[in-house]
Formats: structure tokens, sequence, C-alpha cells
């Protein structure tokens, strides 16, 4: 990362990362569209409207692992071995911590918190049901994430993705045998995510334990590292405050959607889905940028780091342009994939008629952040994306939804929260950036 060519590298890098996000996103998707063909529009939308509750409950930790990231890249970068090796304990000691945090929150306040989103009588309880389940294989979702963030962190990309597609195709089977055969419906493919998280879990605790290098893994000396901890939460707090809130607002927007009835929450379960696909391929490049800049930061290369992101600009704006424009031209052939419903596939289209083409926006404004973070500043990008998303979609939903109620009117806070945040986000960088040239 710290030599030589740029551009084929991140591309290298943000590729095997890229399909492992889209592999993460497929167990969800699978989940969706077997129960929207094998169980109605009503369990579609049940599993549908649980996506932004969940992400409301683990992103915070989620975040965290970004902190672990961006510590173990300068150490392994800089040849601390020692440092390093604590930072990967520590990771994953909290990385377990975490997910059984996560297991017992989701186990006795889904039904409350679904409550509180507006959520129809007669989508509740089966949406209760699959997040109860799906929360159970928290601390393996939080021990992979963790364990990926770390192999990253040392430009290992190839490894994680090859453990989500075994793990993957084990749901998609298991998805199939539970609900087509066995017709547990949501339950079915809840079960089948747990159980292939739980896979591609031991995969990478694997990896790491077998590894000699100064990143191996060896559970006797888990433990937490509080110098190493505040590190990773100096970085990784910010990033998983900011993620929680923005979907916390994805809440209020699911929300404003239930009150449009079972129709459209399945429609906006759909679209979600797709617009999901973007992000990760998108975010692929951000984590790249952040990884990259981090190690170059950490030898002291701040010129090398401006070239990173030029590039990650360039890679991010054609990948979100060609995948946007796609996924909303051949959006009434992709929802079919999801339900055969026309009323749904029309509430579909029109939420991605605003949140798939200007999404090279979203790519641009999650960058910038994301070069701070590599150089270790996080808590002021998270205050302006913030006060960018979140206040915009929140002056949205309560200020100009309930006088314009249409779906077009809901999800034009999308591009116009975005453009915002770039404007607020740019300022910054030009402020740090400034800063880190004097020390040139």
């Amino acid at each position: 990362m710290c030599n030589g060519t740029i551009m084929d590298k991140l591309i290298s890098f943000s590729v095997p990362l890229m399909l492992s996000g889209i592999l993460q996103l497929m167990f969800n998707a699978v989940d969706i569209i077997v129960v929207g063909r094998f169980s109605g529009s009503v369990a579609l939308a049940a599993v549908g409207s649980t996506t932004a509750l969940i992400n409301v409950f683990t992103n915070l930790f989620i975040g965290i692992s970004l902190g672990a990231n961006v510590l173990a890249a300068r150490f392994f970068a800089a040849g601390r071995d020692k440092e390093m090796s604590d930072t990967v304990h520590t990771a994953i000691t909290l990385a377990l911590i975490s997910g059984v945090i996560m297991a017992f929150v989701g186990l006795f306040f889904s039904r409350g918190a679904l409550e509180l989103m507006g959520t129809p009588e007669d989508v509740i309880g089966q949406s209760a049901l699959y997040m109860k389940i799906y929360f159970l294989g928290m601390p393996f979702f939080m021990l992979y994430n963790y364990g990926a963030a770390i192999l990253r962190a040392v430009g290992d990309t190839k490894r994680p993705l090859v453990f989500l597609i075994v793990s993957g195709i084990v749901n998609a089977g298991l998805n199939m045998i539970l609900v087509i055969l066995f017709h547990l419906d949501v339950a079915g493919v809840a079960i089948a995510t747990v159980i292939s998280q739980l896979i591609s879990c031991i995969l990478v605790l694997r990896c790491l334990y077998l590894s000699q290098t100064s990143y191996q893994l060896r559970f006797s000396k888990l433990k937490i590292n509080t110098t190493y901890l505040k590190q990773i939460f100096q970085v990784g707090v910010p990033a998983g405050i900011q993620s929680t809130v923005i979907n916390f607002s994805n809440a209020l927007l699911q929300s404003s959607v239930n009150s449009f009835g079972s129709i459209a929450m399945a429609g906006y379960t759909a679209a979600n889905n797709i617009f999901g696909f973007l992000y990760v391929s998108v975010n692929s490049v951000t984590q790249a940028c952040m990884s990259f800049t981090s190690q170059n930061y950490g030898v002291k290369k701040y010129k090398r780091m401006d070239k990173v992101l030029i590039d990650c600009v360039i890679i991010s704006m054609v990948t979100s342009l060609t995948l946007g424009c796609g996924a909303y031209f051949f959006g009434p052939e992709i929802l079919k994939i999801y339900t055969r419903d026309s009323q749904v596939i029309q509430c579909g289209m029109e939420i991605l008629a605003y949140t798939t083409v200007p999404y090279f926006l979203c790519g641009i404004m999650d960058l910038l952040p994301g070069a701070l973070r590599g150089m270790g500043h996080s808590g002021v990008p998270m205050i302006l994306s913030v006060i960018g998303t979140v206040g915009t979609r929140i002056v949205w939903i309560f200020g100009i939804f309930p006088h314009h109620r249409s779906l077009s009117v809901l999800f034009i806070s999308y591009p116009a929260s975005w453009i915002l945040t770039i404007v607020m986000q740019v300022i910054c960088f030009y402020f740090v950036r400034k800063k880190v040239h004097k020390n040139i």
C-alpha cells in the first residue's frame, strides 16, 4: 500500500472487498427473495421492516471495527509486531463481548422497538420473530467482521471473500430447505442466516489462528488492552455513532414508509435491498481509501495519501454511476426477482428513481470521512455527517413530508442530504489536510 503504483492496487484491494460486501448483503437478499416468492408480501414486509432497526442496534460496534482496522494497518505498516498482536487480541475480545451484548438486546427489545416504529399488526409478529432469531447469531456476526477487519488492514481482502462464498452457498441452500420444504417462513430464513454467520466466523478465526505473522490469534491471549482499546475507540466510536445515528434516521424513514401499509413496505424492502448493493460497492472503495491512507500515514507518506484519495474518487464515481444507472434502468426486471406483485414493483421503482442514479454523490460524501479516519481524525467528520445526513432527513420527515405525503417526496431527502454533507466535508478535509501538509 505504501509503494509503487496506486490505482491498480486500489482496484485489486477493493474488488474482493466489494464482492465480500455483496455476498454479505446476499444473505439478506436471499432471505427476502425466498420469503417474497414462497411466503407472500406480508412475510416480505416482515423481513424487510427489520433491516433499519437491526442496523441501528449493530452499527455502533461495526463502526468500532473500523478503529481496529485503522490501528492494525498503522502498526503493520510500521512493523510494530507486539502492538499489532495486542491490537488483534483486544479487537477479537471486544467483538465477542459486543456480540453477546447485542444478542441479549435483540432478544428482549425487538418487539418494543418495532412497535415504536409503527410496524403494522399484520406484520409485527413475524418481524419480531425474525429479529430475535437473527440476533442470536450476533456473536458470530461480530467476530467475523472484526476478524475480517484485521485481514483487510494487512491488505488481505481475498480470504474474507472466500469465507463469505462458502457461508453464502450454505445460507442459500438452507433457505430453500427450511422455507420451501419445511414451511418455516421468516423463522427459516433467520435460522439459515445464523448458521451461515457461524460458518464465516469459524473460517476467519481459523485463518487468524493458523497465521504465522504478527496478527496471529491465540485464544489464551484474548484480553482487553486498555491502551489499544482507547485508540480503537478514538477512531471507531465516532464512526460507529455516525453509522448508528444515520441508521436511526433510516428507521424514522422506515416508520414513514410503514404509514403507507404493507404494499409500500414490501416495495421499500425490495428497493432498499437493491440500494444496499450500491452501498456495499461504493463503501468498499471508502474502506480501501481508509486502509491505504492509514498505512501511508503510519510511514509519513503524506503526498501519497492525496493520490490515494484522487484515485478513490475516480473509482467510486465510475462504480456508482455504472451500477446506479443500471439499477434504475433495469429496475422493473430486478424487482420481479423479489416479487410478482405489480403494486409492490411500482412502489419500488418510485423509490429507486431518487436513490440510484445520483448515488455517486453518496460515494464522494463517504470518501472524505474515510480519508480523515485513516489519518486518525474521526470526531468532526462524524458530527458533520450527522448534521448533514440526519439533520436534513429529520427536517424532511417531520417538516416537509406531512404536507406532501408521497414516497417521491420522502426519498428526495437522499440526494438533498448528500449534497449538503459533501459541502461540509470538503471544508473539513481542507483544513485537516492543510494541517498535515505543515508536517511535511
